[in-house]
């Protein structure tokens, strides 16, 4: 007899059961709500997830103006 499968790890079960709900046929709304969003979230996911596979769902750091603090700020912060 095998031992267990091991699941991967780099999904939450959060994650699974919005990819599922969309999967599944649920309307928009529908997932969206399984997956604690709105509409235009899941809409902008699905169009990142066509585009780029799952990859295109991680959140990536935005684009936008450069942070004020120095490196030397961030350290005497932690």
């Amino acid at each position: 007899m095998s031992g267990a499968i091991k699941l991967r790890d780099d999904y939450s079960c959060e994650e699974l059961r919005r990819l599922a709900a969309i999967y599944d046929g649920k309307n928009r709304t529908q997932a969206a709500a399984v997956g604690l969003m709105d509409r235009q979230t899941l809409r902008d996911w699905v169009i990142r997830f066509n585009e780029q596979g799952l990859k295109g769902l991680i959140n990536k750091k935005p684009s936008g103006r450069p942070s004020k603090l120095t490196a030397e700020h961030r350290r005497e912060l932690a």
